[in-house]
């Protein structure tokens, strides 16, 4: 290869790098690890700020926009791309899209989403102010606002935000900034690497070296911040797993017929168990992967009475509706006492029913233009109808009790909606999900990940019922009280902390949404280019 053409391709190839690594830093997904900086399944908060300097001072470096381009181009193609391969996993496996289409359409997903990042950093590259704290600045400003538009745009898909990877490091600033803010922080972190000289640079990469070299860092923080809730008692939970394959969930002679068992069993035996009395049982999302009228009579009627006279709430996913009436995915709850002495219709007539709000292209409801995208693959797919937002909460064990369904928990502005009236906020959430669409791999320790920073946004403990994973308790901080192996039927007892009181970003995500975030990032980025002077254009 000719030099010329090799000094081309470098900051390409390094671009690239810099991108995966980017996508590992949000989980790592490696057998080879180096605790604790780098823990399988874990995030990497100094991965994401190391890589991002490098992308950084690969774009400032860029010769013409041409370039800038590209290097921005690959960067965040390949970060994204490596966030959520996972969904070949659903399409090519589960869905029987062949492989070559289902690997292109992950990429052409991620080049899509990539051009968000290009924008901006074309702006940034082009107005890049001559100071270097003001040009980190302004980078930083104009990443945050991508990152918003990614979690916007075209329904928002924002799995994978360069904030989740600071949950460890930056956790306790997230009840007040949430999770763009973490990300602006870290980006504002790695544009000083890339561009401050000298004994600025100096400075800043003490700082930086303390907080992310440091495993201790996020404790301290913690310790010295005021914690903006309040105890609000306690709660018993068993959180249940049937572990039911994803090639057999929907299968009538298999995955049906072990899950009407296994859950009718282990909801039966939990709403009966004194050690739960004024506590809470969850199955998963789809727990029962058949309408209600579907289900024979005499299986609602044994579950039905198990937990009208038992000790316990039961909150259940399955989906609801008829072909008239259309369809719902949706969680339903039972206390004791009030479970209907109608069997037959027990799901309809539930104490309680949350139906999810924030749906999923492709697999619940259909974008405009694409059915024939959707006509490639074999998965069960439909449209379904969307809950109100918010919708009131399950009072029960002096709780108020929030569920929401699996992809929810990516929209921490959504969830915070629920906040708007602080006498009625919850004091506990709860996740259903099933996952198993994307198998055994880093998209469940993602998930976790995503659930641990709406737990510290939110102020609040997190329950996760899964099918195969992660199946766990989270607490308000974040950490993780219990988890059960992933794949593997189970059952979770855990007990945690209600809370009450209000942190500062359900006060303001509850009333204005991402708004603020927005604002704060225009507002920074106009501070920068009036403060910082201006420069000649090139590296």
């Amino acid at each position: 290869m000719r030099p010329a053409r090799a000094a081309r391709l470098a900051p390409v190839a390094l671009a690239l790098a810099a991108g995966l690594l980017q996508a590992w830093s949000v989980a790592w997904p490696w057998g080879l690890e180096l605790a604790p900086w780098l823990r399988r399944g874990e995030p990497a908060g100094w991965l994401q700020v190391a890589s991002l300097a490098a992308a950084v001072a690969l774009l400032a470096r860029s010769p013409d926009a041409r370039a800038l381009l590209l290097r921005a181009l690959v960067f965040a193609t390949a970060w994204l791309a490596g966030v959520f391969a996972w969904l070949f996993t659903s399409m090519h496996v589960y869905g029987g899209m062949a492989a070559p289409l289902a690997a292109t359409a992950v990429l052409l997903l991620a080049l899509f989403l990539a051009l968000d990042y290009a924008l901006a950093a074309w702006l940034w590259w082009r107005a890049r102010p001559a100071a270097p704290w003001a040009a980190a600045l302004a980078f930083a400003a104009a990443w945050t606002l991508a990152e918003l538009a990614r979690g916007v745009l075209w329904t928002g898909f924002p799995w994978g935000a360069g904030g989740y990877a600071q949950v460890d490091v930056l956790g306790a600033l997230a009840p007040w900034m949430g999770v763009y803010g973490l990300g602006a922080l870290a980006a504002l972190a790695a544009a000083w690497l890339a561009l401050a000289r000298g004994a600025a640079w100096l400075a800043g990469a003490a700082l930086v070296l303390a907080l992310w070299g440091w495993p201790g860092a996020g404790a301290w923080l913690h310790a010295r911040l005021p914690q903006p809730t309040q105890p609000a008692g306690t709660l018993p939970v068993r959180l249940l797993q049937g572990a039911i394959p994803q090639d057999e969930k929907f299968d009538a002679e298999r995955g049906i017929e072990r899950a009407l068992r296994w859950y009718g069993q282990a909801l039966v035996r939990a709403a009966q168990t004194p050690s739960l009395a004024g506590g809470l049982v969850v199955a998963p999302e789809t727990a029962i992967p058949l309408l209600p009228q579907d289900v024979p009579a005499d299986y609602w009627a044994q579950l039905a009475a198990a937990i009208r006279q038992g000790h316990a709430a039961v909150l259940m996913g399955l989906p609801l509706g008829s072909l008239a009436d259309g369809y719902t995915n949706s969680v339903v709850g039972w206390r004791p006492g009030a479970a209907p002495q109608d069997a037959a219709h027990a799901p309809a007539r539930a104490d309680y029913r949350y139906d999810k709000h924030h749906l999923v292209p492709f697999g619940e409801f259909v974008p405009p233009g694409f059915r024939w995208f959707v006509n490639l693959m074999v998965m069960p797919m439909g449209d379904f109808a969307r809950g109100a937002l918010p919708q009131p909460a399950l009072e029960w064990g002096g709780q108020r009790i929030a569920p929401h369904v699996c992809y929810e928990d990516l929209f921490g502005e959504e969830l915070a909606a629920a906040f708007r009236e602080p006498t009625q906020a919850p004091t506990v959430l709860v996740n259903v999900s099933n996952i198993a669409w994307f198998g055994d791999g880093v998209a469940i320790d993602q998930h976790r990940g995503i659930a641990r920073l709406r737990a510290l946004e939110l102020g609040r403990p997190m329950l996760r019922a899964t099918n195969t994973g992660a199946t766990a308790a989270i607490d308000h901080r974040g950490r993780v009280l219990a988890e059960l192996p992933r794949g593997v039927p189970g059952e979770l007892d855990a007990v945690v902390q209600g809370r009450q009181g209000l942190t500062p970003y359900a006060r303001w995500a509850a009333r204005w949404g991402l708004a603020p975030v927005a604002a704060a990032a225009l507002l920074l980025w106009a501070l920068a280019l009036a403060a910082g002077g201006r420069r000649r254009m090139g590296p």
